[in-house]
């Protein structure tokens, strides 16, 4: 039984998540505990609630990820949120 490879898009998202995840080491012990759950929460959450072949709310969240890790990653940002999308306005 061989390594499932990983696909172009399943590779942009574990490159945005660990992208989080540096951008959270360069803040506060308080903010990077917080942001690192509220990115874990984030991405277990889609993980399980959007459909693998819905490729199009998948780049759409992948665009809105890269757009918050580049606010993340300005010093003068100390936090981070969570909001919920409706995933039926993308089937």
């Amino acid at each position: 039984m061989g390594v499932q490879r990983l696909s172009g898009m399943q590779k942009q998202v574990l490159s945005l998540y660990r992208g989080f995840l540096r951008a959270a080491r360069s803040k506060s012990e308080e903010e990077r505990r917080n942001m690192e759950s509220i990115v874990s929460q984030e991405f277990r959450r889609n993980s399980k609630e959007v459909d693998r072949k819905n490729f199009l709310y998948i780049e759409y969240l992948l665009r809105r990820g890269t757009r918050q890790l580049d606010q993340l990653k300005n010093p003068g940002t100390t936090g981070l949120s969570s909001l919920q999308v409706d995933l039926s306005k993308f089937n």
